[in-house]
């Protein structure tokens, strides 16, 4: 007991350090690894870039809204995975028609969201962080929403890790908006909520290499089993 109390002790002296003396530094930290990875992986990017044009044209990048920091919008970018003029809801399940052959693969994969690097390098985004939400999903007056969006939203977080399957879970339901609304939303803000109050920098790590081992070895995912380990690790 005294051994967990100790821990958890430390994972709050981690967070101070971590969170509100470090803040800003944190920020700029993230900025310049994604300006690095940005540079690293440009070869790749043109190849995705070619392949998105090759199936489906362009554009080649998918913009859209999102809340961000303090209720800011801002231009969400992806690589587009979704054909030309088809309509349809704004949550996407799994094996939804509107995907195209290239969109499978870059969404299994989660390579859409490499253009995001460019939104951390503006400062829109951080590396870890609450995964940006659109304004219709987002209730301003809800004491949650107000502290999650104190934070900058980012390219990974926990609440992404564990619904990392999210597309496969809502394929299996039949009112995905409510669905979303009202059980998956309300989960993933408890679990924002839960990073905020214990996150420290190795947290931030193991959730950045938990992140980039699920999106290239998706096979192994357990979505029970990292909740469990990462909310014992903050202490929750």
């Amino acid at each position: 007991m005294l051994e967990k109390v100790q821990q958890g002790t430390d994972a709050r002296v981690g967070l101070h350090r971590w969170d509100s003396v470090t803040r800003a530094t944190r920020e700029w930290f993230y900025r310049l690894a994604a300006l690095v990875a940005l540079a690293v992986l440009a070869p790749l990017l043109v190849l995705l870039a070619l392949a998105v044009f090759i199936d489906d044209g362009g554009p080649i990048l998918y913009r859209q809204n999102r809340v961000g920091r303090r209720n800011r919008l801002f231009p969400l970018l992806k690589f587009r995975s979704m054909r030309n003029g088809m309509a349809g809801p704004a949550i996407t399940a799994s094996a939804d028609p509107r995907i195209t052959r290239t969109g499978a693969i870059l969404r299994k994969y989660k390579l859409d969201e490499l253009p995001q690097l460019w939104n951390v390098v503006r400062g829109e985004m951080s590396v870890v962080g609450p995964r940006p939400e659109v304004p219709k999903y987002v209730d301003y007056t809800d004491e949650r929403w107000q502290r999650v969006l104190e934070d900058l939203p980012g390219l990974t977080d926990l609440a992404t890790l564990v619904y990392r399957d999210e597309e496969a879970r809502l394929a299996r339901v039949s009112d995905r908006e409510t669905f979303y609304r009202e059980v998956l939303l309300p989960d993933k803000l408890e679990l924002n909520l839960c990073y905020q109050r214990s996150r420290t920098f190795l947290s931030d790590l193991k959730l950045i290499l938990a992140t980039a081992r699920y999106s290239f070895l998706p096979g192994g995912f357990d979505a029970a089993a990292i909740r469990k380990t990462l909310l014992e690790d903050l202490g929750e």
